[in-house]
């Protein structure tokens, strides 16, 4: 059994780093030695998700399909996507993959059963939206899920694409509010659904945060189990 993890990243090159930091962190090691083998394909250069899925501009799944198999080819034993857009393409990665991948929002919803939520707000790309597989996986645990009005959702938008242009601390003043008024919704928490989102609002250090549930979080405490499920390596 092949206990590398193939990390097929770049989408944003900081949410990638973001993602490897929380596997460490998430790790219980005492030692270099202790930590999971990990493979990351940082491509940046793979074409916008969510301009595909609205404005029929070119698909990323030839180039997700090309990292992925970087991935395989360098030994991954499994998959972990830090995007959660890129997720729409979930179905023809899988079916083309010799190794599992890991599902962002199944880790999220798994995370969100374990703490008893039942009612969410979700802080996504307009793509991930529209690709409906958070509706599909909560719904599985009986998670009701509100998504954003249109004003809100244009601003969660404004912000995200803020982070990725390098605007940090603006992007983050920006998804912060967005996160107080879908709180003011009534839902218990709220999915931190884009990659960019926690990374802006850690450092912003804000105040609403403890009410978000990290996707990326989630899929790294996966990427943890998975490898500890794994059978220990016979020496020769």
């Amino acid at each position: 059994m092949r206990s590398l993890i193939g990390i097929l990243g770049g989408m944003g090159p900081l949410a990638t780093v973001d993602f490897v930091t929380k596997i460490i962190h998430q790790t219980p090691a005492s030692r270099d030695q202790d930590h999971l083998p990990l493979l990351v394909h940082s491509v940046p250069q793979i074409p916008d998700r969510t301009a595909c899925l609205l404005e029929n501009r070119e698909s990323p799944l030839a180039a997700l399909l090309k990292g992925l198999n970087t991935l395989i080819s360098g030994g991954a034993g499994c998959i972990a996507i830090p995007c959660n857009t890129a997720h729409y393409w979930y179905e023809p990665l899988a079916q083309a993959s010799s190794v599992p991948i890991l599902h962002i929002a199944q880790a999220c919803a798994e995370a969100l059963a374990q703490e008893k939520i039942t009612s969410v707000g979700l802080l996504a790309t307009d793509g991930t939206l529209k690709a409906g597989f958070y509706t599909r996986e909560l719904a599985e645990y009986g998670i009701a899920l509100t998504t954003p009005q249109q004003e809100l959702q244009r601003r969660v938008m404004e912000g995200i694409y803020l982070v990725k242009s390098g605007a940090l601390e603006q992007g983050a003043q920006v998804l912060d509010g967005c996160m107080a008024d879908m709180l003011q919704q009534g839902v218990e928490r709220v999915i931190l659904g884009c990659t960019e989102i926690p990374v802006a609002l850690n450092a912003l250090d804000s105040v609403h945060a403890h009410l978000g549930m990290d996707a990326t979080r989630a899929l790294a405490a996966a990427c943890v189990q998975w490898h500890q499920q794994q059978p220990m390596a016979v020496a020769a």
